[in-house]
């Protein structure tokens, strides 16, 4: 058995901002699934949303994230990040990260969907999240350890508490757990999401009691590069906020009088009218020829299309929504706290409630660190609490029915519990589902096959998801229902919660 003063699941943004605040005075091990290009993070070509301009200010930032999260939001919450973004932006300049600036060394802003005015940087056009993660990895080099090659199976609990984590090969014990593995997108056939996010740490999480809440908001990006039938990458939202527009195969622009912001409409309206010109048969481009020097701009994007074949000098990048990013999550305060002493969660695995029903552009990498910082003097703060592992590993069988494939569970996932559902499809998938007997899943042995244990979390987030959306009977934000197209007031600051114990949703907490 190994101890340390903090373990971190995870290695995305918000992972090394708590341990870079943390390195100096704690020790701290990183677990991650393995190098830094796979997290959602390093993928992020967006920016970071801030209200630094000096025509720019928080409140304005905070009604937007308002808007756009369809009033779902904490308002606390929202309050935090758009305040103390500023000062996190600034914090990370301090350290010698340079964002993007123009032939006078002013900071450039850039346009995105649901925001009033330029208020996004990036760094190195498109490359924002990567050169983010890049600088935190040599900042952190020898400060902290880096585990790569022992996957984290399940976390610990005794005596109502969380003590650490099992991993494949040993026990590590911990005053303080840290939840920072990211999102759900590979639980959809189209996706933005890296490879590993597949919602581990969220069912481990469910798995060892702690709360989870908000799990039927998924957010599907607009604009995937879609090439022979597959979603291959991302088209950032910053490429419509410079003015590309999108059409259709027979030269209509889709976000006509959908919506007053037209193309830079909220994610979900966006990502609706695509679906449904998709689905009455029409193919779906990116008309960026009215962007100048884009492969400069947009070098990123430009190596994409180069990658598959895509000749983006025609000005037209065919497009697909794919998943994007879960509002949802494991339940935390503004201190990272989850409902279980002694675990802790940043990032896209954790609720914060801050995005609402629909995360604002640009918003996900600022909660990073804004959240991450704060949780790390949280830490930093509170008076060291040993703990002890008193109990074994978590008992059980391990699983003897036979488990669908991961394709399988991405095919049921985008049929019935995509970007439009209704009461029949999330009944349908609910039923399928539970054929896998997930309440025994939930309480059984952690599983050492890594494919295995994929599948089993991926069943458990899923069905998460699934049955959290059959019991929004509304339409709000990045949720859906074609049968309930309206928001209701029944359900106006109602969040949906989801503990082990139950196995069942209890309503309430706003």
């Amino acid at each position: 058995m190994r101890e340390a003063d903090v373990i971190i699941v995870g290695s995305g943004l918000a992972a090394l901002m708590v341990a870079y605040h943390l390195c100096e005075h704690k020790n701290v091990i990183i677990f991650t699934k393995s190098n830094k290009e796979t997290s959602n993070s390093w993928l992020a070509q967006g920016g970071v949303a801030a209200a630094i301009h000096p025509n720019d200010h928080w409140s304005s930032h905070y009604e937007d994230t308002i808007i756009a999260g369809c009033e779902h939001n904490d308002n606390e919450a929202v309050r935090i990040l758009v305040q103390e973004g500023r000062e996190a932006i600034q914090h990370f300049m301090n350290l010698g990260f340079s964002f993007d600036v123009d032939e006078r060394g002013q900071l450039l802003f850039g346009q995105e969907g649901a925001h009033r005015t330029k208020r996004i940087l990036h760094a190195g056009g498109d490359a924002t999240g990567k050169n983010m993660v890049s600088f935190l990895f040599e900042k952190l080099s020898g400060r902290v350890t880096f585990i790569e090659n022992d996957p984290v199976i399940d976390l610990l609990v005794s005596d109502g508490c969380c003590v650490g984590v099992q991993t494949k090969q040993g026990t590590y014990v911990a005053n303080a757990t840290i939840i920072a593995t990211g999102g759900i997108g590979q639980l959809y056939t189209f996706t933005s999401n890296a490879e590993t996010a597949t919602g581990d740490g969220i069912a481990m999480a469910y798995r060892a009691g702690a709360a989870v809440t908000d799990m039927e908001f998924v957010q599907f990006h607009p604009t995937m590069l879609y090439v022979n039938e597959k979603a291959v990458g991302l088209i950032s939202e910053a490429v419509r906020g410079e003015g590309a527009i999108l059409v259709t195969d027979d030269g209509r622009r889709v976000m006509e009088g959908v919506h007053p912001q037209k193309d830079l409409a909220p994610r979900d309206v966006v990502s609706r009218a695509i679906d449904r010109e998709i689905k009455n048969g029409h193919r779906v481009f990116l008309n960026i020829s009215t962007i100048p020097h884009f492969s400069s701009r947009f070098p990123t994007i430009t190596s994409l299309c180069e990658r598959y074949h895509v000749d983006w000098r025609n000005g037209l990048l065919p497009v697909v929504p794919g998943a994007h990013f879960l509002m949802g999550g494991i339940v935390v305060n503004t201190d990272g706290e989850t409902t279980l002493p002694g675990l802790y969660a940043v990032g896209e695995a954790a609720c914060t409630g801050v995005h609402g029903a629909n995360r604002l552009a640009s918003n996900s990498l600022l909660e990073a660190l804004v959240f991450s910082r704060r949780l790390a003097f949280h830490l930093l703060q509170k008076r060291g609490q040993h703990r002890t592992l008193k109990k074994s590993a978590r008992k059980g069988t391990h699983v003897r029915i036979t488990l669908p494939t991961k394709e399988q569970i991405q095919q049921t996932m985008t049929q019935y519990v995509g970007i439009v559902r209704d009461y029949d499809q999330l009944l349908q998938a609910k039923r399928w589902f539970e054929q896998y007997a997930i309440h025994e899943l939930v309480d059984m042995a952690p599983e050492h096959d890594d494919e295995k244990r994929t599948i089993i979390y991926m069943l458990i987030v899923g069905w998460l998801i699934t049955t959290s959306a059959l019991q929004r009977k509304e339409s709000r934000g990045a949720h859906y229902r074609s049968d309930e197209p309206f928001e209701k007031m029944y359900w106006e600051k109602r969040r949906i919660m989801r503990t082990r114990a139950e196995h069942l949703m209890k309503e309430g907490l706003s």
